[in-house]
């Protein structure tokens, strides 16, 4: 009996012991991994880009009794608004007339005809310029009040929009450009440390922001003609001694 439990208390000794063992063999390759030492920095690109691309929805709206009278009116003002582009420069390749809104308020009122209405029928016409011929349609734009001066009702005529769409022109350039900013970074790190920079451990392109040129401007991106493109990635490089 006395040999059993001499056996036994041999046996979980030994256990121990490897229990003991394995947990310094683990914790050794854990303390190895934890002296890879690297920095993670941040490196901006930004370019001043000009929009290629202008869209100006014009809508224009006649009003009256005689629905023929104003259909007649929207087709007069339409024929004056192309006019009115092409003398600017833009081709008429570049606009088309889109859809037709025609509004009765009489209808609106539920068949009660006893009740007066003044300009009975409303109709409302669009004509969508889009053209990569941007100067054009700024200078055309400056000139709207010629149109209002001629009788068009322009209505919800927020200005013409401007887009960048060569982004991925100017993508790989920034790109690098970020990354070495983001190495610039990191090298003064080691220095300031005694150290040198190794390879990339992790890299995080960043996303590409358009905006306004000047950060201080009060209308949106879309009314921007010339606009700042914008990329911040990530980086984390290896620290070396």
């Amino acid at each position: 009996m006395k040999q059993s439990g001499a056996l036994i208390i041999a046996g979980l000794a030994i256990a121990l012991g490897v229990a003991v063992g394995g947990f310094f063999v683990g914790d050794g390759f854990q303390t190895g991994r934890s002296t890879d030492r690297y920095v993670t920095v941040k490196g901006l690109a930004e370019r001043i880009v000009k929009a290629d691309i202008a869209s100006w929805p014009l809508r224009f709206t006649a009003s009256g009794d005689d629905l023929g009278a104003v259909q007649a009116k929207i087709e007069a003002d339409g024929a004056q608004i192309s006019s009115f582009l092409q003398s600017a420069g833009i081709s008429a390749e570049s606009y088309r007339l889109e859809r037709l809104e025609v509004v009765d308020k009489r209808a609106q009122l539920y068949g009660n005809s006893a009740v007066p209405v003044g300009g009975r029928f409303v109709v409302t016409q669009t004509l969508a310029v889009r053209t990569s011929d941007v100067d054009r349609i700024v200078e055309a734009s400056r000139s709207i009040g010629d149109l209002v001066k001629a009788g068009i009702v322009l209505s919800d005529s927020s200005g013409p929009s401007y887009a960048y769409t060569s982004l991925n022109d100017i993508k790989p350039e920034m790109i690098a450009e970020a990354t070495r900013s983001a190495r610039t970074s990191a090298q003064q790190f080691a220095d300031d440390s005694g150290s040198s920079v190794g390879a990339i451990r992790q890299a995080n392109q960043g996303i590409f922001t358009i905006l306004p040129r000047d950060s201080g401007e009060q209308w949106q991106e879309a009314q921007s003609i010339e606009k700042r493109v914008r990329v911040v990635s990530t980086i984390q490089y290896f620290i070396e001694d």
